[in-house]
């Protein structure tokens, strides 16, 4: 995470992962209910990982 707001910038990041992260977020919250907080949150970051991959098919990057 660090790098990556060291090499986009704040607002440049922001706006690349915003919608990935909200959408991980909110399908984690909703459906992820393993009773262990580690599987929770690797299936969070998976979830991020694929949903910013997906969206890269389809946005064309600015940066």
């Amino acid at each position: 995470m660090y790098s990556l707001f060291r090499e986009l910038g704040v607002q440049m990041a922001l706006r690349r992962e915003a919608v990935p992260f909200a959408a991980a977020f909110i399908i984690a919250e909703m459906f992820y209910k393993w009773k262990s907080f580690t599987l929770e949150c690797i299936g969070f970051l998976i979830t991020w990982l694929l949903l910013s991959y997906i969206q890269s098919l389809f946005v064309k990057d600015d940066g």
